[in-house]
């Protein structure tokens, strides 16, 4: 385990890092989740392995630290992020990033172009949406006011996600959960569809075939973006279908042709 302090009060992000070669690879998870949770069994994949690799958890979530006075905006945790990089001498890296990861992961690239080369989304959140009370995701946390979430509102939400995905968001801060769920429905301006349009680098999209087209899959594609629906899984794609995450990925990261189905 390694570890940076990222603002001003000291507070620290921390990652496993597994040795290997150069350019690094960085793996960033989704709300309320952990990279090494989410991530080893495709860090150590023999189609993947042998790359310098960071696990990283974003400030507020798993084994990094939860300050409440941090406001969890997707830009604040991508600037965290990218002062964690820096001092892990990291530039040019491959970044994998799940949900909400992924939008930092866009906001990180568009902010701090240096630190990385290549990214890879895994059904990230491109677009700004409503929030919807009782929903088990960011939505749902999104529906209550922080008061209300402290006060028992998150007790609501770890009896709807399960015992799965509360395994992990219980590791959260209250607040980090909270305000982290309510700036990704906030989204950015430009979006993070509207950023991801605009970077220069390779670009993967992983999502779920049984979610049916992309919205927007048009112009991502007319933009460079690969677009690749993977089968036989839900949101979480390195989870429930890891050899075939796997090797889309590697594909993605090696220039290999993508098809527009894994």
């Amino acid at each position: 385990m390694r570890d940076a302090a990222v603002t001003p009060e000291g507070d620290r992000i921390r990652w496993v890092e597994l040795p290997g070669q150069e350019p690094p690879r960085v793996y960033v998870h989704g709300l309320g989740a952990t990279s090494p949770a989410y991530f080893t069994e495709t860090a150590v994949h023999p189609l993947l392995a042998g790359r310098r690799s960071l696990l990283t958890d974003l400030l507020g979530h798993g084994i990094s630290d939860r300050p409440t006075s941090f406001d969890y905006t997707l830009e604040s945790h991508a600037d965290a992020l990218a002062a964690a990089l820096t001092t892990a001498g990291v530039t040019g890296a491959e970044l994998i990033a799940h949900s909400m990861g992924g939008s930092v992961a866009i906001v990180l690239a568009a902010r701090h172009p240096h630190l990385v080369s290549r990214l890879v989304l895994v059904d990230a959140n491109l677009d700004p949406i409503p929030p919807a009370p009782g929903s088990s995701g960011s939505s749902g946390i999104a529906a209550y006011t922080e008061q209300r979430f402290l006060a028992g509102g998150w007790e609501e939400v770890r009896d709807r996600v399960g015992p799965h995905w509360w395994s992990t968001m219980r590791l959260a801060g209250r607040e980090a959960l909270h305000r982290s769920a309510v700036h990704l429905v906030r989204g950015t301006v430009p979006t993070m569809r509207e950023l991801l349009l605009d970077l220069k680098i390779p670009r993967t999209y992983l999502l779920p075939e049984a979610d049916g087209p992309l919205p927007g899959a048009d112009a991502l594609t007319a933009s460079g973006v690969s677009v690749v629906a993977v089968p036989d899984c839900a949101h979480n794609i390195m989870l429930d279908n890891p050899e075939a995450f796997a090797r889309v990925t590697a594909a993605a990261l090696t220039d290999q042709a993508l098809p527009d189905h894994a």
